[in-house]
């Protein structure tokens, strides 16, 4: 359950029906996620989105990233810069690594493989909606490498008390967590976050983390 006992809300998308029907079964076992619809590609789940009131739209999406009109990694993208409250989390065949780095430059805030563990689905799922990263090591190295888009004029714009919160945004921390080390309240938390991410033209926290790694604002191996 969240903080305030509701369910954690989720969206399947996936071009393929058995899997969309694995993946629900599963949801509707789990006592602390709620599912909100299916879908069998982007445009169906961002017309889905669309029609979704605030209370009613999902926390989380599953996004299969290999679908056509358009793929996981575009939908992933739009869903992100419309509904920037929304988390993606990527699902993925074993070898498409170049995938997995264009979804999470989309925004995506993680990714799973299509033969994990249901507790794995759940675990990514809930770390997703609390806003903590769970990267592979290996793929995590390489996105670091590629995200290059900010430029030193837009990190000077940051705060003292931004580059704090970045820092732990790279460690891994929650907004929860954040409030805590930093004494703020969890919604000032966001609110840092999301200013973190305008300053920097970043999409997700994944990118943010990442970025505070490459700029030696955290230690790589946490």
């Amino acid at each position: 359950m969240t903080a305030n006992g509701a369910r954690i809300r989720v969206l399947v998308v996936d071009d393929h029906a058995v899997v969309r029907r694995g993946l629900l079964a599963f949801l509707e076992g789990e006592p602390d996620l709620e599912l909100v619809g299916d879908a069998d590609g982007g445009s169906s789940a961002l017309a889905l989105l669309a029609e979704l009131d605030d209370g009613q739209r999902p926390d989380v999406v599953l996004m299969d990233l290999k679908m056509p009109d358009p793929d996981g990694i575009a939908a992933t993208r739009e869903i992100r810069e419309r509904y920037p409250d929304v988390e993606v989390v990527a699902l993925t065949s074993f070898g498409e690594e170049s995938r997995v780095h264009a979804a999470l430059e989309a925004g995506a805030a993680g990714y799973l493989l299509k033969d994990a563990e249901a507790d794995e689905v759940a675990a990514a799922i809930r770390s997703a909606h609390r806003g903590e990263l769970q990267l592979d090591p290996a793929i995590a190295r390489r996105l670091m490498q590629r995200i290059g888009v900010t430029t030193p004029d837009r990190t000077q714009t940051m705060t003292p008390r931004e580059i704090e919160v970045v820092r732990l945004i790279g460690a891994g921390n929650a907004n929860k967590e954040i409030a805590v080390r930093l004494g703020i309240s969890e919604r000032t938390a966001r609110t840092h976050v999301s200013n973190i991410l305008s300053k920097l033209g970043l999409h997700s926290r994944t990118q943010a983390a990442l970025w505070a790694v490459r700029e030696r604002l955290v230690d790589p191996e946490r």
